[in-house]
């Protein structure tokens, strides 16, 4: 009886054994399937310069928190936007297609309809079929409503929650153009219904002073268009009217981004996130926080890249207060590049001094030359994986679509007639050399094709200069031009006399692209 009794209590002491190492194995298991589908955070900052930030060189500004993002992970230096301006590059970024393909992408008004078909998938609708939260926070400019724009004063949609987002608070165009609100899912954020809104972007309605009638108004003034209706001492472009309760307060739209995206991280950190953070800084009008206002050598423009750098570290500190930071995918990037005076003066151009927004590029926002267009790109792995590596390889953002997809999980392969390639390897550094081409738009044509080190720019008959006053060149030409990146990044040698048999074969390449994948053709099947 007593060795029975023994062999009893031996066996239920293997059974807690076993159980207990099963338990430990299934917690084992569990964390390993939350890693296969890491939380994805992407702040994707606007007009921000490839030479803007201390971890590419600049060096009359730090930025200690993005920094932090590189020395831990992959900063890229031949990533691309796949516009030199906000619009087109979001919707790549997006729908996984170049925005040209498609009529009416350019740089959207603020009472735009939705420039997306519902019917088609994006990024967002192929994470959420993989299981993820999605959320959209900040600037939007991709249009909302239907055909008619949207309904100011009703329900606002379709928008961000009809092509996969969960969740959405948006600047809904950019923080100078009307309505100075925020839209919360399908809604204008405190609202009053008695105060109803007006907005029109052809004449002035209602009462309300513009910059253009009462400049004694004005505590920034304007230094080409913005011109228009006066919303905390800033005119805007555009007329508007109504919904005082709900006007946003321009020196803590950085502090209210924040916290919604860190309610949104609270919200939904027990199943894999994505979050889109879309910050306005360094958009125009620059209006710094109290807490970052004098604080650069460089004005409101160099405030504001303080500020941006703030936002960063209370999204990483948030998500390292969370235990989710050993499970997040954080991407730091800019839709375009950088301009100085765009449209208020604010000194942007006075005191920068020897700092140079677009690095050693040539261009900026609104160009066809690579300043334009080739943006900072960190990708920060959880696992730091290739910490602190720095990467050559040709990569576009357009590629985001398919590579966060093939990574969340999801079936990609049905997507065929895509702009989007599955470049994941890029992503992790393990392939360092990357696209073998890409397409660049500028704000008004042309394009430009990029192949290996070689760039080639077709010819257009236009102005040298944007034409509204940034005194940022265009890079049209009448003639085509060809740059060999690899020995003259800063495109001060256009070479095609000297290689017509080059110039010729990335004509060609052009082309075949332009007319090989039509936005019609785009109809993958979205389950």
């Amino acid at each position: 009886m007593k060795i029975k009794r023994h062999f009893t209590q031996l066996l239920a002491f293997l059974m807690l054994v076993f159980l207990g190492c099963k338990n430990k194995l299934s917690k084992k298991e569990e964390r390993f399937e939350v890693k296969k589908q890491p939380n994805i955070v992407m702040i994707y900052t606007d007009d921000l310069g490839y030479g803007d930030i201390s971890a590419y060189g600049a060096t009359a500004i730090q930025t200690p928190a993005i920094d932090s993002l590189a020395k831990d992970g992959i900063a890229f230096h031949n990533a691309y936007a796949t516009a030199a301006t906000c619009t087109p590059s979001r919707y790549s970024l997006l729908t996984g297609m170049y925005a040209w393909r498609k009529k009416g992408n350019s740089i959207a008004s603020g009472d735009q309809p939705l420039l997306f078909d519902t019917s088609k998938p994006t990024l967002a609708t192929v994470l959420q079929s993989a299981g993820y939260k999605t959320g959209v926070v900040g600037k939007w400019h991709l249009g909302l409503g239907g055909k008619g724009g949207p309904d100011w004063n009703g329900i606002i949609k379709p928008g961000p929650l009809e092509i996969g987002f969960d969740y959405s608070f948006l600047i809904p165009a950019t923080g100078d153009r009307v309505p100075c609100v925020f839209v919360e899912n399908h809604n204008i954020v405190n609202l009053d219904p008695s105060d109803p809104i007006k907005v029109n972007y052809k004449e002035k309605i209602g009462n309300w002073p513009t910059g253009s009638e009462n400049p004694e108004l004005l505590k920034v003034k304007p230094s080409q268009g913005h011109a228009n209706t006066i919303v905390n001492g800033i005119s805007r472009i555009g007329f508007m009217e109504g919904g005082k309760a709900a006007l946003w307060d321009d020196e803590t739209i950085a502090l209210e981004l924040v916290k919604r995206s860190i309610g949104f991280i609270n919200a939904n950190k027990e199943k894999p996130f994505f979050l889109f953070l879309s910050t306005h800084d360094i958009h125009v009008p620059r209006v710094p926080n109290k807490m970052f206002q004098g604080k650069s050598s460089m004005g409101p423009r160099g405030d504001v890249i303080l500020q941006l750098d703030w936002t960063v570290k209370q999204i990483v500190s948030e998500l390292k207060s969370q235990n989710l930071l050993d499970n997040t995918l954080i991407i730091f990037s800019s839709d375009n590049g950088p301009v100085l005076d765009d449209g208020y003066h604010d000194q942007a151009r006075e005191l920068v001094g020897d700092h140079k927004p677009a690095g050693n590029l040539r261009g900026g926002k609104y160009s066809a030359l690579d300043g334009g267009s080739k943006i900072p790109f960190i990708v920060r792995w959880p696992d730091g994986k290739n910490k602190g590596m720095t990467s050559n390889a040709l990569f576009s953002q357009v590629d985001l679509f398919k590579s966060l997809g093939k990574l969340a999980g999801a079936d990609t392969s049905k997507y065929k007639d895509m702009d989007s390639q599955d470049q994941l390897d890029i992503l992790t550094g393990e392939d360092t050399t990357g696209r073998e081409s890409l397409i660049q738009e500028s704000f008004a044509g042309p394009l430009s094709y990029v192949r290996g080190n070689w760039k080639y720019i077709e010819p257009l008959e236009g102005p040298k200069l944007v034409p509204w006053g940034p005194i940022i060149e265009t890079g049209f030409e009448i003639t085509p031009q060809l740059y060999n990146l690899g020995e003259d990044p800063g495109e001060q040698n256009n070479v095609a006399l000297d290689y017509p048999e080059k110039v010729e074969e990335l004509r060609a390449a052009l082309m075949d692209a332009r007319k090989g994948l039509s936005y019609t053709m785009f109809k993958p099947k979205v389950e």
